[in-house]
């Protein structure tokens, strides 16, 4: 459920999903926490920026990215100490500690950021765990395109198979009965205790349905208490007041699916009465303060309606922030391939997200877990659609993306693309790692591997971060912002190195598809027919 995720990085910068979001030249930081969102993703940008732009640089950060004698990462007690914080430290720490300081301080004037800002919002531990992971990333592989962070920026943790729901869509099967092996609440917190040492910024709890576990909220603070950067992906119909109290003390983000009105929705999710919950569940979260995004899966199902959606999901619920994200044929989702929108389809649907969004009227936030929607926001910025200047890079946070505007065409081919294997990872309930909650693939299991070991050496993984290895998507000179969501491409072909068919620029993989899929009828017309307004 939550690419997302990030906004929440997604906010901070998620952070995540969020570093990881996005926006816009236009859009206006709305209140103070907006403005912070705002200054963690600016600082984690010219930070990159800066380490990226400097040969001398990158080699000093190899030497203060080492691990401290006396515990935890060097650059980390760097980043305290410059950050006003009296952190006791051996002589190679002091030494790495001047070194980040007359380095900093270059970057941040020949940036014009404010040094005291900068200082300000050190004391943020997400926002330092965001700076230690990426810059660790590079003085580990250097500057990729794209990125690869030293350990998952965010990690989607599939906390449970229970759920109350059953969606047409869902990549887990979740179903009433929870696995048999599910890790344990010690286990749970061990996992979180393994997170913090491996460099994760951000945690993002999805399921199944991961508020039918009762020790969520235990897990959750747990991970609350170590300084990272939570949020939860809900269906929504079981929060109450009283419970999105409970969530306001521990989750930073909260993402509520909403996949149409009340009878699309209802028949999606395949409880009656699912809709009017879910709406509630909503209305409560944000009534609670909490930063509440609504998430869809676009479908043939919903997206004619997707439109009115957006606005019901602003005007009536008061959302803030809305996610469209990728149908992918994969656990139940096998069972609608029908469903899938085609390239055309899903080319204008990010334009209407992307211009109404850019809109000087609108307030709302719109994402998409979409790699393609890089490629639509580029074509916009720089290409003939237009000249924003923003380009909406997949998986950042709306921090960063403001803090990028005018940066970003340089920084794209850095930031952009599917982050499954090289910015994030799932964690299924059983404690296995996959390279992302729609690709079912076992990579280790968090019980007896370490998280580092397995990022570091995964085959899958390599292939995965090898974008120019990839067939169709590889050739595309989208490749480094975009890649084609690899979830989808080994949904449809068993292989995490083969296209994405449900791009413009793989029209020939798409056509091959409706051929051979027995039953499927083309839906791929000679002109695009969608019915949503493009400014």
């Amino acid at each position: 459920m939550v690419y997302t995720r990030v906004a929440f990085i997604r906010n901070a910068s998620h952070t995540v999903e969020r570093g990881f979001s996005r926006a816009r030249a236009v859009a206006s930081v709305q209140g103070a926490k907006e403005k912070a969102a705002v200054g963690r993703g600016e600082a984690v940008a010219g930070s990159v920026q800066w380490w990226l732009g400097n040969p001398v640089s990158k080699t000093l950060l190899r030497f203060v990215c080492g691990r401290s004698k006396r515990g935890g990462n060097r650059l980390d007690i760097a980043l305290r100490r410059y950050g006003g914080e009296d952190v006791p430290g051996d002589f190679w720490d002091r030494i790495a500690a001047s070194v980040v300081k007359l380095l900093v301080d270059r970057g941040t004037n020949a940036l014009g950021y404010s040094g005291e800002s900068l200082k300000e919002h050190l004391k943020d531990p997400v926002l330092r765990r965001g700076m230690v992971n990426v810059l660790e990333g590079i003085a580990r592989y250097g500057a990729r395109r794209p990125f690869t962070s030293v350990a998952p920026f965010l990690v989607v943790w599939n906390y449970t198979k229970l759920c109350n729901l059953r969606c047409k869509h869902c990549y887990e099967s979740a179903s009433p009965k929870a696995m048999k092996d599910e890790l344990t609440t010690e286990e749970a917190k061990r996992v979180i205790d393994e997170f913090e040492d491996a460099g994760v910024v951000a945690i993002a709890f999805s399921g199944g349905e991961p508020l039918m576990r009762k020790d969520i909220f235990e897990v959750a603070g747990h991970a609350k208490e170590k300084g990272f950067f939570t949020s939860v992906a809900t269906n929504g119909t079981m929060i109450t007041r009283e419970v999105a109290r409970k969530m306001k003390d521990v989750f930073d983000y909260a993402e509520i699916s909403l996949d149409g009105f009340e009878e699309v929705h209802d028949k999606f999710r395949g409880v009656p009465g699912a809709w009017r919950s879910t709406c509630k569940g909503i209305k409560n979260s944000i009534a609670e303060g909490i930063d509440t995004c609504v998430a869809l899966t676009a479908t043939r199902y919903n997206f004619r309606e997707i439109p009115k959606l957006v606005d019901f999901a602003e005007n009536e619920l008061g959302a803030k922030r809305v996610i469209i994200f990728n149908y992918v044929p994969v656990g139940r989702g096998k069972e609608i391939i029908d469903q899938d929108l085609s390239p055309q389809e899903r080319h204008e649907l990010l334009k209407y997200l992307y211009t109404r969004m850019m809109n000087s009227d609108c307030k709302l936030i719109c994402y998409s877990t979409a790699p393609q929607y890089s490629m639509v926001s580029w074509e916009f910025a720089y290409g003939t659609q237009g000249a924003s200047g923003v380009v909406s890079t997949h998986f950042t946070s709306e921090g960063a993306m403001q803090a990028l505007q005018g940066r970003t065409k340089s920084l794209a081919d850095f930031l952009g693309g599917c982050g499954a294997g090289r910015l994030y990872c799932g964690l299924e309930p059983n404690g296995d790692i996959t390279p992302c909650v729609f690709m079912p693939i076992k990579l280790g299991n968090i019980k007896k591997d370490r998280l580092r070991d397995v990022w570091h050496s995964s085959e899958v993984l390599w292939k995965l971060r090898n974008r120019d290895e990839i067939e169709g998507c590889g050739a595309c000179e989208y490749r480094y912002i975009c890649g084609g969501c690899r979830a989808r491409a080994y949904g449809y072909y068993g292989d995490v190195q083969a296209p994405d068919p449900g791009c413009v620029h793989n029209m020939r993989y798409w056509r091959e598809l409706e051929r051979k899929v027995e039953g499927w009828q083309p839906r791929v017309p000679p002109e695009p027919r969608c019915a949503l307004k493009v400014a």
